[in-house]
This record gives C-alpha cells, sequence and structure tokens, in this order.
C-alpha cells in the first residue's frame, strides 16, 4: 500500500487547524498526528503558512463545488442564487475548520487568520460576481453592477443567517428566500 505522505499531513494539519485553531497549532502537533518526522513535513512545506494557505484553497475549492451542486439550470436565477448562498454558509456553519477559523478570527484577531476569512468571503464574492455576469448576459436580470450586487447579496444573507439571530428567533429558510427575494430582486416599492 502506498501512502501519500503528503496528504497525510495535510489531513492531520486540516485535524490541528479544526481543534486548535491557527496560532495554536504546532509543526510538531501536525508531525505527530501525521505520525511522521517533523523533516518530512517540510519536504513537502516551507513552513505553518505554507501549509495552511494548501488547506485554505483547498477548503475554497471544496465550497465551490458545493454551491455548484445545487445549482438547477430549470430554475430561476433568484432561486438559485438562494441556493448557493444557503449551501455555501451551511457549509461554512457545519465545516469544523471554518467554525474554528471563525471563533479564533473573532476571539484572538489572529492575522493570518483574518487573512483566510478575507480570502474566503473574496471567494464567495467572485463566485458570485461571475454567476451574476452570465444572468445579466441572458438577460436573467438587469444590468448591475456585479462584483457590488454580489458584495450586498453575500452580507445580507450572511446578516439574515447569522445576525439576525443573535437577537431574534432564527429565520428559516424560506423566509429568508422571501426577504431576499423581496430586498433584492422585488424592492420595496409598490408600483
Amino acid at each position: 500500500m502506498v501512502i501519500d505522505r503528503k496528504q497525510q499531513i495535510i489531513e492531520a494539519a486540516t485535524h490541528s487547524f479544526s481543534l486548535f485553531g491557527y496560532k495554536a497549532t504546532t509543526m510538531d502537533q501536525v508531525a505527530k498526528i501525521a505520525n511522521v518526522g517533523k523533516g518530512t513535513i517540510y519536504t513537502f512545506f516551507k513552513n505553518k503558512e505554507e501549509l495552511f494557505d494548501e488547506i485554505i484553497h483547498s477548503l475554497i475549492n471544496e465550497m465551490k463545488l458545493t454551491a455548484d451542486e445545487v445549482i438547477d439550470p430549470s430554475l430561476s436565477f433568484h432561486e438559485n442564487v438562494h441556493r448557493v448562498l444557503y449551501k455555501i454558509l451551511e457549509f461554512r456553519r457545519k465545516h469544523q475548520l471554518t467554525i474554528k477559523l471563525i471563533q479564533e478570527a473573532r476571539e484572538m484577531g489572529t492575522p493570518a487568520v483574518m487573512e483566510v476569512m478575507e480570502r474566503l468571503e473574496e471567494a464567495i464574492i467572485h463566485y458570485l460576481k461571475d454567476k451574476i455576469s452570465l444572468a445579466v448576459e441572458k438577460g436573467n436580470i438587469q444590468p448591475c453592477d456585479p462584483e457590488l450586487t454580489a458584495f450586498i447579496m453575500l452580507k445580507l444573507y450572511f446578516s439574515l443567517v447569522f445576525d439576525w439571530e443573535k437577537r431574534h428567533k432564527p429565520l428559516e429558510k424560506e423566509e429568508i428566500a422571501r426577504i431576499f427575494e423581496q430586498y433584492i430582486f422585488t424592492g420595496l416599492s409598490k408600483g
């Protein structure tokens, strides 16, 4: 049986970052969890930052694939945007590494983690921007600034899912979709 040492190290590091966070994870811990010598890690990665970067790159790709899976060509752009945003935020909420990183960013403000959280947000905005640009090209939505629209959509959705429930009863998925439809796609005017 061939053991992929690099993959073994990545899995061990992901496990360590998920349990202890970025700041508290050491290369010694990763080596111990991976059951390899510390020097073996350095044959694949220069340092902890490079190893972390590899993991985050994979995480972003996994998040995009997860979002792509829920797109249904038979549904409207509005419905697909809701499905994608809900899936991405559900992914972030359930994925142990992102949970730990969000916690570390909030509690400790670790610079490397803050940077990663920005990268995750930028990846989501870029993903949405591409979908919005395509919808504009196809005439499914009115012309708009795709990046600004993606930013507003993400922030509104994030606020409805996470921030609202800090002081109120959590909103159901269907209610979030209705509110999103009203404020983003329909507007508040009567006529």
